[in-house]
């Protein structure tokens, strides 16, 4: 039976999740009343907050990329097999470079199989990935126990941390909530805070719950398919609240980038309206979702990052 498993591509689930709301900073200024805001003002916000957020949830990918790598390398990989002494291991973290690329520096400590331990992930003052991204700052990861393990606990934690020109503040706590066979974990945003260079920004708080639904049996990671639900709150500095929950439960399969099925309810001050992912092809791969307002009578076509 393969354990969680939790690679670059699956978690692009917990990069979109929250990904839908947050950018529209620029359009802070255009509403000076929050409580006049129009439907249509609202679904602005809805739609240019993607940008933001990614950046903001583009470290969920890396982190567990990273914890993933770290777990294998200390004989966590397959399930029933676990190292139970302290020997030297050495995590290439090739899928991590993959994405972030070689100029970012990686340390281990201690290097062994042993935890608690600390991964710092070093990008300095300027480092493009392969994905095009630039970043710069640190993130640390702190380990309980390695990420499969039922119960271990991963915080992630920004440093002076940059993508692009977001600057991204505020603690990750990520729990193993599996009881075999059910494969699940929590991820929770603690005084989250992304601040652009002119100043406009935003506070977030928010915790997700994925549960893997397929490709529990094999050792395949591409047929691996994860239902995702949770809640969050955002709040922009002009006063506008954005409250975003699971009406129905998201799901990402492995084999492709992007959400493939699900609504999510956004509710922008006393504004509601909803995100569906299943369109336009009810479930099948592509980047597009459609977001509807005004009791259904008005919409617009969702590009995903």
């Amino acid at each position: 039976m393969k354990t969680l498993s939790i690679n670059r591509i699956s978690l692009a689930a917990f990069a979109v999740l929250f990904s839908l709301f947050i950018t529209s900073c620029q359009k802070e200024a255009s509403v000076t009343n929050p409580a006049d805001m129009t439907e249509e003002e609202a679904a602005v916000y809805s739609d240019e907050s993607s940008q933001a957020e990614a950046s903001f949830d583009d470290a969920d990918d890396i982190a567990f990329t990273a914890a993933e790598e770290e777990g294998n390398a200390g004989g966590f990989g397959v399930e029933g097999k676990s190292a139970t002494t302290a020997r030297p291991f050495l995590p290439t973290f090739f899928e991590l470079r993959e994405r972030i690329g070689d100029c970012a520096t990686i340390t281990v400590t201690p290097n062994d199989s042993t935890y608690p331990k600390t991964v710092t992930i070093d990008f300095g003052d300027s480092c493009v990935g392969r994905d095009g991204k630039v970043r710069r700052g640190k993130l640390v990861l702190h380990f309980t126990g390695p990420v499969r393990r039922p119960g271990s606990v991963v915080t992630l934690t920004f440093v002076n941390y940059y993508v692009n020109r977001a600057h991204i503040e505020g603690t990750k706590i990520f729990k193993n909530l599996s009881e075999p066979p059910v494969h699940k974990w929590s991820i929770e945003v603690l005084d989250g805070k992304v601040t652009f260079p002119n100043g406009r920004g935003y506070l977030y708080e928010g915790i997700k719950t994925v549960k893997q639904i397929a490709g529990i049996l094999t050792g395949i990671v591409r047929d691996d398919v994860y239902q995702i639900t949770g809640r969050s709150k955002t709040t922009f500095r002009n006063g506008t609240t954005i409250n975003i929950n699971t009406e129905d439960p998201l799901i990402k399969k492995v084999a492709c980038p992007w959400i493939s099925e699900g609504t999510l309810k956004i509710k922008v001050n006393d504004r509601v309206l909803k995100l569906d992912f299943g369109f336009p092809n009810n479930g099948n791969c592509d980047n597009k979702a459609l977001l509807t307002w005004n009791n259904g009578n008005s919409q617009r076509i969702i590009i995903l990052p």
